[in-house]
C-alpha cells in the first residue's frame, strides 16, 4: 500500500523544512511512503529546500494558485502509483502526528476521503466572526454534499486513489470545497476526524484579503458545482418560477374573460402571463440542453479516469 504526502507550497522558504522533518516515515499499514513538495511557481527559496531535503519536487513555472498545485500534485501522485494521498499544507498549522489517523478509515474500508476536523470552535486564534463563518459555510456545504462534514475548508485529507481518480478541480481559487462537492456527487463516502492544528498566531491569508471577498469566492465554486453536476434539477427549480407567476397570471386573465367581468381591462395581465410562461418554458430548454452536456461531460471523466487509472512500471 502506497501512500503519498503531497505539500503545496508558494514562498514558504521560513517554514518547509519544519513541515517535512516533521512528517512520519511510517505509517502502519502502508509500505511505502512518499513525500511531494508542489512549488507553485516560488520566488525564494522553496523548491531549492525541497530538493536538498531529498522529496520529489514538481515544480510549476509560474504562480498559478492553491487549486491548481493541489490538483497537479494529485495527478502526480496518481500517476506514481499512489493507493492513498494525504494533502498537508507547508505552514505547519496541521499536526503530521495524525496523519495515521487521516489515512486508518481508507485503510479500512470505511471512507474514500476523510477530511481533518480542526474543532475550529476551540481554536483561540480564529475570530468569532471567523468562527460563525466557517460554521455556516460547513453546514451548507454538507446539506449541499450530502455528507457529514465537519470542516470544510480544511486542507488536511486523505484521499483514496479511486476517490483521486474521480477528482477534477475547476476552480483556481481552492480546491476545499469543490472537491468535497464533487465528491458528494460522485457517491464517495466522506468523514471527518478531529485533529490538532497549530494555535500559532495566523498569517495573513493569501488566498483572500478579506472575509467578504472569500464568502463570494466560495459561493462562485458552489454555484459552479451545482449547476454543472445537476444542471437540470437547478434550472426546473428556476423555469418554475416565471412559469407559476405566470400560471397564475393566465388564470386571473381566464376568470375575468370567462365571467364577463371587463376581460379587455386585464389584457395586460395576458401579456405578463404570455412572457412569463415563454420564460419558464426557455429556462427549462436550457436545463435539459444543460443536462445532456453534462452526461456528456459524465462519460468523458469515466473515459479520463480509466486513462488516469495506471502505475509507473516498477524500476
Amino acid at each position: 500500500m502506497k501512500l503519498v504526502i503531497q505539500v503545496p507550497a508558494w514562498n514558504e522558504e521560513d517554514c518547509l523544512l519544519d513541515t517535512l522533518q516533521s512528517l512520519p516515515a511510517k505509517v502502519e499499514g502502508c509500505s511505502d511512503i512518499e513525500i511531494q513538495v508542489v512549488d507553485d511557481g516560488s520566488t525564494d527559496r522553496t523548491a531549492e529546500i525541497a530538493r536538498d531535503f531529498g522529496v520529489n519536487v514538481l515544480s510549476l513555472p509560474v504562480h498559478r494558485g492553491l487549486a491548481v498545485a493541489f490538483a497537479t500534485g494529485i495527478q502526480a501522485a496518481v500517476d506514481r502509483g499512489a493507493d492513498i494521498i494525504v494533502n498537508t499544507d507547508a505552514d505547519g498549522q496541521y499536526d503530521p502526528r495524525d496523519i495515521p489517523a487521516l489515512v486508518a478509515p481508507i485503510l479500512s474500508g470505511e471512507a474514500q476521503m476523510v477530511i481533518g476536523d480542526r474543532q475550529v470552535e476551540k481554536l483561540e486564534r480564529f475570530s468569532p466572526t471567523k468562527k460563525l463563518l466557517q460554521k455556516l459555510g460547513s453546514w451548507v456545504i454538507r446539506k449541499l454534499s450530502n455528507t457529514e462534514v465537519r470542516d470544510a475548508t480544511s486542507g488536511f485529507r486523505a484521499i483514496s486513489r479511486s476517490a483521486a481518480l474521480k477528482l477534477h478541480v475547476f476552480t483556481r481559487f481552492t480546491y476545499t470545497l469543490e472537491t468535497i462537492l464533487q465528491a458528494g456527487e460522485a457517491g464517495l463516502k466522506v468523514i471527518s476526524i478531529p485533529i490538532r492544528s497549530s494555535e500559532k498566531e495566523n498569517r495573513p491569508s493569501r488566498l483572500f484579503s478579506s472575509n467578504l471577498g472569500y464568502i463570494l469566492r466560495s459561493l462562485e465554486s458552489m454555484a459552479r458545482i451545482i449547476v454543472l453536476y445537476n444542471p437540470l434539477r437547478i434550472f426546473l427549480r428556476l423555469g418554475a418560477l416565471p412559469f407559476l407567476a405566470g400560471s397564475a397570471l393566465l388564470m386571473r386573465f381566464l376568470y375575468f374573460y370567462l365571467s364577463g367581468e371587463n376581460p379587455a381591462g386585464h389584457v395586460q395581465s395576458l401579456l405578463a402571463a404570455v412572457i412569463l410562461l415563454m420564460m419558464g418554458a426557455l429556462i427549462w430548454v436550457v436545463g435539459i440542453v444543460a443536462d445532456l452536456i453534462a452526461v456528456n461531460r459524465r462519460l468523458l471523466e469515466e473515459s479520463v479516469e480509466r486513462a488516469r487509472d495506471r502505475r509507473l512500471p516498477e524500476g
